[in-house]
């Protein structure tokens, strides 16, 4: 089956996970079926969908009428029915291999032959659920994260038998529904994502079982000094310990004995109560003084050998590791990232000595990643790890594109934290603009994906760290505000902070009117970096610059547009139109006398009138030797748009 065959939909399981599933399908524009064994589950799940459609229409986050969705959704109970005419199957049921394989079983029976087979699984065999049926190269694993709606990724793992037109149709699939889905080649336990962030839970749960750290410590390293969003005790008390024994378990590991005493009292964390936290009692008790006493990177060095294990396995790509951990986890940085900026000869010097120190084959480290480092592939500092840093990128948190006319678009790629920039992300920005020829680039535009510019820095893991040691905008900021060619900030969404910054070094910004600028620093204890203080006074006054960074107020597009901070605030439905518009009239135009008015206006505001104005004088002079002023100039005299030479 080809993806532009697939037009219904039947998810199996209308539970958090179900009704999430099927909405999205919806709201990509399938019909969808929703089975469920009783009635009331059935009804229960698509009010859900219902009352979730509403408020993403509320929010303006829906393009169509929510009511316009919901009724391409039904319901049953019967399976035989819901799959009838099913084209592609999801099942959502709960996480037991003989309800699966039930299911699956009765689905081949029913559903039409050419139907794909999809399990939502987190960590199952796909391969074992393929034996009961009669088209094993026709099953698949799509495994959503929780919730479905708002989670971007999906792992989109292959059985031993599945067909490559079954994983084509399903990554299209998932790809209308909005996903990013990333391959698991092989059909391993627990996938890509839950392999990463086992180590980070369990290596935890042995240091506080040796007495070598507190679950306050833990926690507070690794969320204030190394930017986790939670800490691993936290985390594991938020996903379930039961869940993370049984990963374990099914694993063929040893369960830490403070997790297991915990799971034997049925104390599984927030869902009872009681965890690591007393969640009765309001949950977790860390802060930054709490930080001490936790070796951080005896559990980062595990994930890393841990993503060593998947890539050189061949189960998933170093890319694909690293997109499952920030978008699936939340984490920084991907795993493979990570490890190639720690120097991975100091995460086989820091595992080599713990498993000699301990014997355990926890710390034994896997043979791709001794290989790397005796080939002197060691990480960034070296150009070469689990990535290559020879050449233009690879980049973590931007995508950048030089289309045929020559507008460089670099797109902050972050959405899972608002494109909030971490100092990777100011490097990118800086490598971006360096390893360009800037003769070969007429414009350069800088955008956000998914909703924001950019919400800010993600400062939380530098709450501890000294002054010298804090996120630093400036290079980055340098970089655009010295760039030769005109740049322009296209925001839709959040501009706060360090997105505000970045586009202030922009020579022109266009907002929707959704949108909302800022400088929050103040609330934060800090005031703005990069620039942001000078700047902003600079263009919208003092009093003005005041008020914002004073206040640390929100304002609205079309108030920053009335005070000069944008050139123009415009509906969301134009925005794009507007954008395009200013990128034609930049890629179009004169590129000489482009770069020398940037040049003369930038230049001309640090100096005396007077200066400024022999500037002017001495541009004008030499474009008037230029092509492109006798084109300009006939161009006009023939009444036709010039033509000018890039």
């Amino acid at each position: 089956m080809q993806a532009t065959d697939v037009s219904r939909i039947t998810v199996l399981g209308a539970g958090s996970m179900g009704h999430g599933i099927a909405e999205l399908a919806a709201m990509a524009g399938y019909d969808v079926t929703v089975r469920d064994i009783e009635d009331d589950l059935v009804q229960d799940g698509i009010d859900q969908i219902e009352w979730s459609l509403n408020k993403l229409e509320e929010k303006g986050n829906l393009d169509e009428a929510a009511a316009d969705v919901l009724a391409r959704v039904d319901g049953t109970t019967d399976l035989a029915d819901a799959v009838a005419d099913a084209d592609f199957v999801i099942e959502a049921v709960p996480e037991r291999m003989d309800l699966k394989k039930q299911t699956f079983g009765d689905v081949d029976e029913h559903a039409p032959e050419d139907a794909i087979i999809a399990s939502n699984t987190s960590g199952l065999s796909i391969t074992e659920m393929a034996s009961v049926t009669d088209r094993p190269e026709q099953v698949v694993g799509t495994h959503f994260f929780n919730p479905p709606v708002k989670m971007d990724l999906v792992e989109l793992v292959h059985g031993e038998a599945t067909s490559d037109d079954t994983v084509e149709t399903a990554e299209a699939v998932m790809e209308a529904f909005g996903k990013n889905p990333i391959h698991v080649k092989k059909d391993v336990h627990g996938f890509v994502v839950n392999n990463v962030m086992m180590p980070f839970l369990e290596e935890s749960a042995w240091m506080l079982d040796a007495d070598e750290t507190t679950v306050e410590q833990a926690d507070a390293t690794m969320v204030y000094r190394r930017g986790y969003p939670m800490g691993p005790f936290e985390l594991n008390d938020f996903g379930g310990l039961d869940i993370c024994s049984h990963f374990l378990e099914n694993s063929d590991r040893e369960v830490p004995p403070p997790l297991a005493e915990l799971v034997e009292n049925e104390d599984l964390g927030k869902k009872t109560g009681q965890g690591f936290y007393d969640w009765e009692d309001g949950g977790p008790t860390y802060e930054p003084d709490d930080i001490g006493g936790f070796d951080w990177l005896r559990v980062e060095a595990r994930m890393v050998n841990e993503a060593a294990r998947l890539v050189g396995d061949d189960v998933a790509t170093a890319d694909a590791v690293d997109i499952g951990t920030r978008l699936g986890l939340r984490f920084p940085e991907g795993a493979c990232r990570l490890g190639d900026q720690l120097g991975l000869d100091t995460v086989l010097e820091k595992l080599e000595t713990l498993h000699e120190e301990t014997g355990s084959e926890r710390f034994e480290p896997h043979p791709y990643l001794v290989e790397l480092v005796e080939e002197g592939a060691t990480g960034e500092a070296a150009g070469r790890g689990f990535h290559d840093y020879t050449g233009d990128g690879p980049y973590q948190y931007i995508n950048k594109t030089l289309t045929d006319r020559g507008v460089l678009e670099i797109e902050f790629d972050r959405p899972e934290r608002l494109n909030a920039f971490s100092e990777t992300m100011f490097d990118e920005v800086v490598t971006a603009l360096d390893s360009v020829d800037v003769d070969d680039v007429t414009c350069v535009v800088f955008s956000g994906a998914g909703d924001a510019f950019s919400a800010g820095a993600d400062i939380t893991g530098f709450m501890s760290a000294p002054a010298t040691e804090m996120m630093d905008p400036d290079a980055a900021v340098d970089a655009i505000d010295n760039f030769e060619r005109p740049t322009l900030a296209a925001i839709d969404g959040f501009c706060l902070g360090a997105g505000l910054e970045i586009s202030l070094a922009c020579d022109m910004r266009i907002a929707s009117e959704d949108s909302v600028i800022g400088a929050p620093e103040i609330d934060l204890g800090l005031i703005p970096g990069g620039g942001g203080t000078q700047r902003l006074t600079r263009i919208v006054g003092p009093a003005r610059a005041k008020e914002m960074i004073f206040r640390g107020e929100h304002v609205p597009a079309e108030r920053a547009a009335d005070w000069g901070l944008l050139n123009r605030a415009v509906p969301s439905e134009e925005f794009d139109d507007v954008v395009g518009e200013f990128v034609d009239d930049l890629a179009e135009g004169p590129q000489t006398a482009l770069k020398l008015a940037k040049r003369v206006i930038d230049d001309g505001q640090d100096a005396s009138l007077e200066t400024g104005l022999d500037l002017e004088s001495q541009a004008f002079g030499l474009l008037t030797t230029t092509d492109d002023m006798v084109e300009g100039v006939t161009a006009f005299r023939d009444d036709r748009e010039p033509e000018f030479e890039r």
